[in-house]
């Protein structure tokens, strides 16, 4: 049971009032409450008297005023209201990994949806990228996520257009779990275009945020919201970024959280795969689908398959027949003395070879010599390196 389907303590109360005053990883905010005591915290700010240390006299006097318009009581009855709860650290349902942001931990976070946040966060994979994305990284990032939940991992992302939604409906899509970190408040869906696709991932997975019912969104805010995201999971993979886009920003939180960062990578020519170039020239793992992702996030022995090209008909001969198949001249019949000296063998021995390669349809005779039939002449064309 969450804390606030409870009566209300003086500390949820606490924090539930904090969400209000302070920002989301306002370091200054965290340190006091570690150092104070949630319940200090809020006297003095209901007081508006005691300064708390490394404040400005205006920026306190800016947080008192909103202390003093928070109604906390009201805040839990709108979200119980909306079917949100509100989960403090300590509580059951609290991810720990969120704790390594330190002093810039969420106060607390509203969470929509009936899963539990932290079983959910122990397997889970940002999925990131740009809002004005293209068709590439669209069907990238859906068919990533589509992997990834196959694979029962959890989708975590933004819930904003481009990357972000491709990802969520990849993992709906696949009847898999995700969840969507809101840079407002969770019953107030932001952009107001995924309105639908928001209520979705409510219903099939989690939407989450830290700001209280109804408030609205900011540009620090969707910066800050995206160490949520970091902290939250195993690691975050890229899909496509400018050199100036905000997932830039949660693939750098991931690797100061020490979590796996990852990018695919897209075409040379694309400014919308520049931001996921460079972090592949630094410290990123390149990924290319689910498989990759996995066996780097994953647990001992869930590797990605190996990679090989397409297995062609004469890679299953012998080969000393692919040592006389590949002696044959391309446009002309050969006597069988010359095809023995090219692949490096007696006459005989290259003799034998040649009526083996003519009843598998290779060569054919030709007056006294031999030559390639069409199809093989196509197949080597096809097999050689273009180097």
């Amino acid at each position: 049971m969450s804390a606030d389907a409870r009566e209300p303590d003086a500390e949820l109360l606490g924090r539930v009032l904090l969400a209000r005053v302070i920002e989301p990883g306002d370091e200054v905010g965290g340190r006091w409450v570690r150092e104070f005591g949630v319940g200090e915290v809020v006297r003095r700010l209901r007081q508006g008297r005691d300064a708390l240390p490394g404040v400005s006299g205006p920026r306190w006097g800016g947080l008192v005023a909103r202390a003093g318009a928070a109604e906390p009581e009201r805040d839990l009855d709108v979200a119980r209201a909306a079917g949100v709860r509100f989960l403090r650290p300590g509580d059951a349902e609290w991810p720990g990994q969120l704790d390594d942001l330190g002093d810039g931990r969420p106060l607390g976070l509203w969470v929509r949806g009936t899963a539990s946040l932290r079983m959910w966060a122990l397997r889970s994979v940002a999925v990131v990228g740009a809002r004005a994305c293209t068709e590439y990284g669209a069907h990238v990032a859906a068919d990533l996520a589509s992997g990834l939940a196959e694979r029962g991992w959890v989708v975590v992302s933004g819930g904003a257009y481009g990357i972000d939604g491709a990802a969520h409906r990849g993992a709906l899509a696949a009847g898999g779990a995700t969840v969507a970190v809101l840079a407002c408040g969770v019953d107030r869906p932001y952009p107001r275009g995924h309105a639908a696709l928001i209520g979705r991932i409510a219903e099939q997975g989690l939407v989450i945020g830290e700001l209280p019912p109804g408030d609205h969104p900011t540009p620090s805010r969707f910066i800050l919201r995206n160490r949520v995201i970091a902290a939250l999971t195993r690691g975050t993979v890229v899909v496509e970024a400018a050199r100036r886009s905000g997932s830039l920003v949660t693939a750098r939180a991931s690797q100061r959280l020490g979590r796996i960062t990852m990018g695919i990578p897209g075409p040379v020519t694309s400014g919308l795969s520049a931001g996921v170039h460079e972090l592949l020239r630094g410290e990123a793992a390149l990924v290319t689908d689910a498989a990759d992702v996995v066996e780097l996030v994953g647990e001992m022995g869930e590797l990605a398959p190996a990679r090989h090209g397409p297995v062609l008909p004469r890679d299953l001969l012998e080969p000393a027949a692919r040592e006389v198949l590949a002696a044959l001249p391309g446009h002309r019949a050969a006597p069988a003395e010359e095809i023995a000296r090219g692949a490096r063998t007696t006459c005989d021995e290259a003799i034998a070879r040649l009526y083996e390669l003519r009843a598998l349809g290779y060569v054919e005779r030709h007056g006294d010599g031999w030559k390639l039939t069409r199809q093989a002449v196509i197949s080597v064309r096809r097999g050689r390196s273009p180097c």
